[in-house]
């Protein structure tokens, strides 16, 4: 099988996944009327990526934690009581019909992140309000001077580094040596006494709680979606996750502060820290997309908005490695759908890039000029959004209506073209939501 997927071309491999995906073998859907809706879903998805007209334009809006305050479950509920969380992604599913399913697993598993003492996160009950989302603490979790630790062993530095920062439970993982010592019978021994130690065996049993915390959260979470997927014949929209290095860095291990110092202080650093990057971000996105058998791999984008840097040092630090990572997931018949976030209005001209496919990736925007987007990135790739987060939270149905109708108008004429909306959606009412889905379900037909 490998030998022979080796021989596939990047177009022969995604058709390849897509077919995979629609088939669904094995997958209990309730009738066959459900699952030939779960396939012509899927055939829409496929379409809107080969950058033809689907029979309507594909709605798929990005939840965030909205479905919990459609069904009146705090924030903490959802992420620590799966039957709560199972009833309000139900209730979203049934009560909206979006054309994709928005995954459970998106929340994740409070309970585990209590027992690991997770520091990179603040989460509802746990640092905010029981109603909040989960917010992203940044830090320095990878010191200014560990840029060569990173490059030569990336394993090591996160078993040993960072790793034992970010999860206080872990802490006495310093104490682990490289396990690229254990080579020999007579020096073997002492690799292995770090491990009789009383505060590294007491991190190995909370790792191993945690491990059976999270086998349940994640049975649960299949199950959830799975019910979506079976009972409505809605398609996941993804199937994988991974993200820019430069992001990598800058979100997780360098934090942004730092991170901008270093684009001045050590540029050849950061830039080979992002190149050794590129392969474990594709792998990371290839595993996902092969496991879950669903070829869309998301990537959100953080760091290269307008604003954030500029042109030059967009093309210097952010560019060249992301789309390195693209071209590796493109190259494995992977889809990678980049989410978008803020505005990449000074942006267009670098992500229409000659170089990738046409037709091998989705683009989804937030603010960002949609007519130029258009001009820019029709006829050659996926490209979708931007239904405000703000106009859901505090417009009017018909506010939500006639702006879907006048963006659909602008840029879904072709085809390629996906709704959805600008931001992950936290908050919302009810009826603006209901308003874009019907209006792109009506005004998106073709």
């Amino acid at each position: 099988m490998d030998a022979q997927w080796s021989k596939l071309s990047p177009v022969e491999k995604r058709e390849a996944r897509f077919k995979e995906t629609t088939a669904a073998e094995g997958m209990p859907f309730v009738s066959p009327q459900v699952k030939q809706a779960y396939q012509e879903r899927m055939q829409m998805l496929k379409d809107v990526v080969d950058l033809k007209k689907p029979t309507r334009v594909p709605v798929c809006p990005f939840m965030g934690f909205f479905p919990f305050v459609h069904a009146g479950v705090t924030a903490q509920e959802s992420m620590y009581d799966y039957e709560k969380l199972g009833y309000a992604m139900k209730k979203y599913h049934r009560d909206f019909l979006p054309d994709t399913v928005s995954g459970a697993f998106l929340y994740g598993p409070g309970n585990v992140f209590e027992i690991l003492d997770y520091k990179l996160y603040n989460w509802p009950g746990h640092g905010v309000s029981i109603n909040s989302p989960y917010q992203c603490k940044e830090g320095e979790y990878m010191k200014g001077d560990e840029y060569d630790a990173l490059i030569n062993d990336p394993s090591d530095f996160f078993i040993r580094r960072y790793l034992p920062r970010v999860f206080g439970s872990l802490s006495a993982w310093t104490m682990i040596g490289p396990f690229t010592d254990i080579l020999e019978l007579p020096f073997t021994g002492t690799s292995i006494v770090p491990f009789g130690i009383p505060p590294v065996q007491e991190s190995f049993k909370k790792l191993l709680e945690a491990g059976t915390k999270a086998l349940e959260w994640i049975q649960a979470v299949v199950a959830i979606d799975a019910d979506s997927i079976c009972n409505l014949g809605l398609p996941s929209l993804f199937g994988g996750f991974t993200k820019a290095p430069f992001d990598i860095l800058g979100d997780t291990l360098r934090g942004t502060r730092a991170i901008m110092f270093d684009m001045y202080r050590q540029p050849k650093k950061l830039l080979a820290a992002m190149d050794r990057i590129v392969p474990l971000a594709v792998d990371l996105a290839v595993r996902g997309t092969t496991m879950n058998k669903n070829p869309i791999a998301f990537i959100p984008l953080h760091k290269g908005a307008d604003g954030f840097m500029s042109n030059k040092d967009f093309n210097t630090f952010y560019w060249p490695t992301l789309k390195a990572v693209i071209l590796g997931l493109v190259e494995n018949g992977v889809v990678p759908y980049l989410f978008v976030e803020g505005g990449y209005n000074q942006r267009l001209d670098f992500i229409a890039d000659p170089d990738i496919p046409k037709g091998s990736t989705i683009w989804m925007f937030d603010q960002t000029n949609m007519k130029e987007v258009k001009r820019h990135l029709g006829g050659w790739a996926c490209f979708g959004g931007n239904v405000p987060a703000s106009l859901l939270k505090a417009g009017t149905p018909d506010e939500v209506t006639q702006y879907v109708k006048s963006l659909l108008n602008d840029v879904a004429q072709d085809g390629g073209f996906m709704l959805s909306t600008g931001a992950v959606l936290d908050e919302g009412k009810d009826e603006n939501l209901h308003a874009m889905i019907e209006a792109g379900k009506q005004y998106g037909k073709y």
